[in-house]
């Protein structure tokens, strides 16, 4: 199980996943804006979709009114930067 960092961008002007920063941060950047929960739920379903994984398996742990969050996937941390290596 990985547990990754996540800095998100609401209301950006498309979805995209932009890679690890320095810091072992994933960065995020998503259309949907940062109220009623609308912003963490595309990004799970975009780091779903980037990772070949459903929905179920990409878990909020904190950050739910942050930017900052932390996510639970199902497998290592390694296998999660392979599979969002640029191809």
């Amino acid at each position: 199980m990985a547990r990754i960092a996540v800095h998100v961008t609401p209301r950006a002007s498309r979805d995209a996943v932009t890679g690890f920063d320095e810091r072992g941060v994933l960065g995020v950047r998503v259309t949907a804006p940062p109220a009623d929960g609308a912003a963490n739920a595309a990004v799970a379903k975009l780091l779903a979709k980037a990772l070949g994984l459903p929905s179920r398996d990409v878990v909020l742990v904190t950050g739910a009114t942050s930017r900052e969050k932390v996510f639970d996937l199902p497998f290592d941390a390694d296998e999660v930067r392979r599979r969002l290596a640029p191809r």
